[in-house]
């Protein structure tokens, strides 16, 4: 694919190069961006490799929702609850309306998704312009965005987000934004401008206000991979070859086989082959002048459809065992299910320890992202030394019951009494943040009342005992 060049007059020699440097990334990735993204949105078709498979059944687009489980299952384990710091108050810092007006929960798990699909997603934090709030925190997929990562200080030298294509295949950028450090430059096409491009250029004191999250990062290749892989890949079109197959079995060794002796097909008419099949044969005439006068029919049963079965549920194990998924998930036969809650964290463990390994790769991006964006809402130019406690919070990725989960708390709270009256001991008894904090509220609204109820009633009891002293004098 030819890459689209693109030349801005305004921009520096090495603000050039940065271009040019993330653009040829972002086109030699579009191919592989775009394959594993129609795997998941189930765009993808097999390709018929079978010569004894008519062409006619990969016409009918047969496809498989695997790729799309293997992703989702993942990521609905990876659930970011909240923001925490423990040497502060977040709401003093506005972090409740930041959280709110960005949707950040719901982002994040888009986020999460694509990192998931793509290896690596990205999330920006800018400031906000009048009537915006005081920061934004967006996040962008690899199709529309790159970066180039610094090793060393294990951070981004400079990012570009694609924010506008045109043209029928959408892949003429005609919009983007390129992050350097302190400097942000927003280009949008204009043929009234001078070079075709308008250019806006603000600084800021954030550096380069871009963090990936990136899904199993190693080294030699710290942006990690999909995990779409070319395993996963590979058993989806083997599993798709099987259902045209299984299509092409049902249509023509499903029904009882019949011979018919002694007559030709010119005793059934003008009906097609299905009305035959379908109407079964009822009767068919002598006839006298015939070699053989009475027609014979010979009947042999139908194949049985187990053989592709068998190899489907096969491949699906296979899938299940690559992408830590239990059989459950995708296998359609020799299943159980779990008797118990320990049986069934034994059948998910897999999947569990890859959730807890990828919610500990997606932290450390999540949380400078938000301490940065935090700095812009606050107008701080540095980070204070004290929000370096600020931490992500995320959801148990067990689905533990209420009654499992309150018990363990209650005997983690017996043992330290003193959590009881604390927020993280309700967490702990399997209250929700939500809950928790209506309980605490409850509780000082009480106290309030009843402190209230005290200095009443302390107030009528001195009143009473200095009346006898008015009365007397």
């Amino acid at each position: 694919m030819t890459q689209q060049r693109i030349r801005i007059l305004e921009l520096s020699e090495d603000e050039q190069a940065a271009l040019d440097r993330n653009l040829t990334r972002l086109n030699a990735k579009a191919d592989r961006n775009l394959l594993r993204a129609s795997y998941y949105d189930s765009h993808r078709v097999a390709r018929l490799v079978s010569p004894v498979v008519p062409p006619v059944y990969q016409r009918l687009a047969l496809v498989l929702g695997w790729p799309a489980k293997a992703v989702d299952a993942l990521a609905r384990r990876c659930n970011l609850d909240d923001f925490v710091w423990p040497d502060g108050n977040l709401n003093d810092l506005g972090f409740r309306e930041l959280w709110d007006a960005n949707m950040v929960r719901s982002e994040t798990n888009q986020g999460i998704t694509s990192a998931l699909i793509h290896a690596a997603s990205f999330a920006v934090a800018t400031k906000g312009d009048e009537g915006e709030p005081p920061a934004l925190i967006h996040f962008r997929d690899a199709m529309n965005a790159t970066g180039t990562w610094n090793p060393r200080r294990r951070g981004l030298d400079d990012f570009l987000s694609v924010t506008a294509r045109s043209g029928d295949t959408q892949r003429n950028i005609t919009g983007f934004v390129l992050y350097l450090d302190g400097v942000t430059i927003s280009v949008v096409k204009d043929r009234t401008q001078k070079g075709g491009w308008a250019v806006d250029r603000s600084e800021h004191p954030w550096g380069v206000p871009a963090e990936p999250l990136v899904y199993r990062p190693r080294l030699g290749r710290p942006l990690g991979s999909s995990r779409i892989s070319r395993p996963v890949m590979s058993l989806t079109d083997q599993a798709l070859r099987e259902v045209m197959r299984a299509e092409g079995h049902m249509d023509v060794f499903s029904f009882p086989d019949y011979w018919l002796l002694g007559a030709d097909e010119s005793v059934f008419g003008d009906k097609a082959a299905w009305q035959v099949v379908l109407g079964r044969l009822r009767a068919l005439p002598d006839d006298e002048d015939a070699a053989q006068p009475r027609a014979d029919i010979k009947r042999f049963t139908a194949d049985s459809p187990e053989p592709h079965v068998a190899w489907l549920n096969a491949l699906a194990k296979l899938f299940a065992r690559e992408t830590s998924l239990p059989d459950s998930a995708v296998a359609i036969t020799d299943l159980s299910n779990p008797t118990s809650a320990e049986s069934y964290d034994a059948a998910q463990y897999e999947l569990i320890a890859e959730a807890e390994g990828a919610t500990d790769d997606f932290a450390p991006a999540l949380r400078r992202i938000m301490v940065k964006a935090l700095a812009m809402a606050n107008g701080e130019n540095e980070i204070p030394a004290a929000w370096s406690s600020i931490d992500t919070k995320w959801r148990d990725p067990r689905f533990l019951s209420r009654a499992a989960e309150a018990d363990a708390g209650s005997k983690q709270i017996a043992a330290v009494p003193w959590l009881a009256e604390t927020s993280v001991g309700l967490e702990l008894l399997g209250l929700d943040d939500q809950q928790a904090k209506r309980a605490i509220a409850e509780k000082a609204r009480a106290q309030s009342v009843a402190a209230l109820s005290n200095l009443a009633a302390l107030a009528g009891a001195g009143q009473q005992s200095a009346a006898p002293g008015v009365a007397g004098s």
